[in-house]
């Protein structure tokens, strides 16, 4: 019955003479002897050092320090944007690199704060709890909850709950969810003596239990960053290393023409210098393309991994401007195979809306997905917080090709040549993406990403990603197909 396998992965029929969406496949259940979600590792094959396959794609609106903080402690990686200025990202680096990896980091205001300035903070986290702080030591919590029908001018020693009960730094996870629970609590400090260490919620000791933190071999929060392929690549590169990065990301939007195969190898000197006094080698991702050419190349000019897709990201017009791109499956399926061949990995960047996009993606052999406009409506995106007319709330994103993002990219140029860049636009730049009330936060999202991507690997008998790619058993489907395959919410 089977007729085609490439790269592991085994096809029902042969292959169409056109490229695969994800929509296009599925997955045919096999025999399994993993009997539980939890009996599967979802480490990552790439070298990387995270324990789930889950990138934070280097978009302006998407990865910023909460982003990378959260993911990370989660087992993922955010790269933070090429975009931002130089001192601006050594910063974020330092500030995710000394978050606690287990303890969330708390909202703190101080008992003198008015309501409306708590108000304010309470959408940067997804526990939406600020703690009140008097000479360092926790005294009360506010909720939005509290602040409702309260005066905006009010104090927050006024408004605050002192129905809290703190947890030492060394407590048992498991004797921590049980006095939350007992107390009805949602969240609690966590304290070391007169220092205030961050916070724990019921769901986050849950979450502690199932996932393990990406951490650089100190134990820090791993953090990686992008740099394009203009002007001095070498010196950001040596820069964003000195600063504590983890990967780097060589990124450009064509990354199969002659100035990222310049670039490359620029990078992968810095890279060998700081591995000469640190006596770490830092990863080197490289991309974007669609093809097993493009894929060698990049390969052949230093880069460890490779980012695979153009054209499909949700804020991108790339294929309806130029006609430039390709279908997901089918690119991450052929680049993948090449990279396998020549030592190296992919991952796969852009067209996932559902986990299962994200199953089919490691299906087709990626090491890693990357996640961009999906995680842009969550608390920690890198956006502000704003409401539309019917009170939802939403984040405002937009592509990294579009006039908006240009602009940043192109801020030190002059006027002239500032306006003339903007003319040539690719990308969406002002998209509402609005919060799930029911997951608003991206731990909401990486819980349901995994909880997917660990369902597909006991149907397909698979106890880590190189298995999973080896024994997934493909599918092709019409539109009727998929649309068969989803849920209805209400009655039809």
């Amino acid at each position: 019955m089977l007729a085609v396998r490439l790269q592991g992965v085994r096809f029902l029929a042969e292959l169409p003479p056109y490229d695969l969406t994800y929509s296009d496949v599925f997955m045919v259940p096999s025999r399994s002897a993993v009997a539980s979600r939890f009996d599967v590792d979802l480490t990552t094959p790439d070298g990387i050092g995270t324990s789930i396959p889950i990138v934070v794609s280097n978009m302006t609106a998407v990865a910023g320090r909460r982003m990378a903080e959260t993911v990370g402690r989660r087992g993922g990686i955010a790269i933070l944007p090429q975009d931002i200025p130089s001192d601006v990202a050594a910063d974020a680096i330092a500030w995710v690199k000394v978050r606690h990896p287990v303890f969330e980091t708390p909202i703190k205001v101080a008992p003198d704060a008015v309501i409306a300035q708590v108000l304010s903070l309470l959408g940067k986290r997804a526990h939406g709890a600020a703690v009140v702080v008097d000479a360092g030591r926790p005294v009360g919590i506010i909720t939005e909850r509290d602040c409702a029908d309260v005066d905006r001018f009010a104090l927050a020693r006024d408004v605050m709950t002192t129905d809290m009960v703190t947890v030492g730094a060394d407590a048992d996870l498991y004797a921590a969810f049980e006095v939350l629970a007992s107390h009805h609590l949602d969240v609690a400090p966590v304290v070391d003596g007169d220092r205030m260490l961050g916070v724990l919620t019921r769901r986050g000791v849950l979450r502690s239990a199932i996932y393990r933190p990406a951490v650089d071999p100190d134990g820090r929060l791993m953090v990686g960053a992008a740099v394009g392929i203009n002007g001095d690549v070498a010196a950001k590169a040596q820069r964003l290393l000195a600063d504590g990065a983890d990967v780097l990301v060589v990124d450009t939007a064509h990354g199969h023409q002659e100035r990222m195969l310049e670039a490359l190898p620029k990078v992968a000197a810095a890279r060998d210098a700081h591995a000469d006094r640190s006596g770490r080698r830092i990863p080197i991702v490289a991309g974007n393309v669609v093809s097993a050419s493009g894929t060698k190349d990049l390969v052949a000019a230093g880069a460890d991994v490779v980012k695979v897709g153009v054209g499909p990201g949700a804020m991108c017009t790339t294929r309806m401007m130029t006609g430039v791109g390709r279908p997901q499956f089918s690119a991450v399926l052929e680049c993948a195979e090449e990279a396998a061949g020549s030592g190296a990995t992919v991952w796969a960047d852009g067209g996932v809306k559902y986990p299962r996009d994200v199953a089919l993606a490691l299906a087709a052999g990626a090491a890693s997905v990357m996640i961009g406009s999906w995680f842009a409506g969550t608390h920690e995106s890198a956006g502000d917080l704003m409401r539309d007319a019917d009170g939802r709330l939403y984040k405002e994103s937009f592509g990294m090709a579009s006039k908006r993002a240009v602009a940043n990219r192109t801020r030190e140029a002059s006027g002239f040549d500032r306006a003339r860049s903007a003319l040539f636009e690719e990308g969406i730049s002002s998209s509402r993406m609005y919060l799930d009330p029911a997951a608003p936060g991206v731990e909401d999202l990486i819980d349901s990403i995994v909880a997917g991507v660990r369902s597909s690997c006991t149907y397909a008998g698979a106890a880590t990603i190189p298995e999973f790619a080896e024994r997934a058993v493909v599918g092709l489907q019409s539109t009727a197909g998929y649309e068969e395959g989803r849920p209805h919410h209400s009655s039809w």
